[in-house]
């Protein structure tokens, strides 16, 4: 088995503060890019537990993809369509619609798997409520196994280093200066979390690699613990000018929590808009609506990345797996 890390082990993967060595943990996709079955023996005979509370598409296959290429048996259950409806509340009377405690069910998981995977959605009605990220704590209270979030309800881990992975695959040598990497609020239909522009910009932030500029209408501020460090302004056009990246991604308000006030569609990006960069790379987490966040135009461009970027999801889910593995 050529299982060879730098970085040290990782126990649960909810954020980048659970990552040690970020560049060690992307030179180790990388290297599973270039060679996807070097490990395909360090999972054998273990099981991934893939836990899914909300839909998913990419996450879920590009997971399920990463635990076979290192010989693990992934088995994936909706929870939300084929399971009982999970109470986490402690001390809850479960005298409602709720069939199982967290506290029942997390345990048994942990009999039957070696690493547990969870999506979670916030439901943005009680801010509080969502960024206690309590669902997934209590099944890392309770499992007693290794937890990997899947998105939860502010972050979106797994996302995010699929982002730093595409990055740096496109400074492949060392830039003159520091890129500018501009995270762009996108209109939408809908209001949407604000998990990947959170994680995005923690984990550019704890990069520390670039000049970081986030751009959206008056009212949709992220919360300051992710974005302190990032240069913010309500004007598009003078964030864009000089970009080298640009992360387009809509979400619901912060402080008056999941409304939309603003869907100016002037927000969406265009290539004229592209003329203000230094022929920004786009970058979009998927699924996209197109000529509404993003223009047909751009994303059928030489300028978009954003099938790279859904492809290395693969590569970030592996390399999370196998430091856990190695621990």
């Amino acid at each position: 088995m050529s299982l060879k890390i730098n970085s040290a082990g990782i126990k649960n993967f909810i954020s980048v503060q659970d990552v040690k060595d970020m560049n060690a943990l992307v030179q180790t996709a990388l290297d599973y890019k270039s060679n996807p079955l070097k490990d395909k023996i360090a999972g054998a005979n273990k099981r991934l537990g893939m836990l899914f509370l909300n839909p998913s598409m990419r996450t879920r296959l590009s997971t399920q993809v990463a635990a076979q290429n290192l010989g693990m048996e992934p088995i994936v259950f909706n929870i939300d369509k084929e399971g009982w409806a999970l109470e986490f509340e402690e001390e809850a009377i479960m005298s409602g619609n709720t069939v199982e405690h967290v506290k029942d069910a997390a345990p048994i998981l942990g009999k039957y798997f070696d690493i547990l995977c969870i999506r979670t959605f916030p439901s943005l009605k009680n801010r509080e409520d969502d960024y206690s990220e309590l669902y997934i704590k209590q099944f890392i209270k309770y499992s007693g196994i290794p937890v990997v979030s899947m998105e939860s309800a502010t972050l979106h881990p797994l996302q995010s280093l699929t982002d730093i992975i595409t990055i740096t695959e496109h400074l492949a040598t060392a830039p003159a200066k520091p890129p500018k990497i501009v995270l762009t609020w996108a209109p939408h239909v809908k209001a949407l979390p604000q998990c990947v522009a959170n994680s995005f910009a923690q984990w550019i932030n704890a990069w520390g690699k670039a000049d970081f500029v986030i751009t959206h209408p008056e009212d949709y501020e992220l919360d300051e613990m992710f974005t302190k460090g990032a240069t913010i302004t309500h004007d598009q056009d003078r964030a864009l000018e000089d970009a080298d990246f640009v992360y387009v991604k809509n979400w619901s308000t912060y402080n008056d929590y999941g409304k939309i006030y603003c869907n100016d569609p002037e927000w969406m990006l265009t290539n004229e808009k592209l003329h203000l960069t230094n022929n920004a790379k786009v970058m979009h987490c998927l699924p996209v609506r197109r000529n509404v966040e993003l223009s047909d135009e751009v994303l059928d461009s030489t300028n978009s990345i954003v099938t790279q970027q859904a492809g290395n999801r693969v590569w970030a889910a592996q390399a999370v797996l196998s430091e856990i593995l190695k621990g």
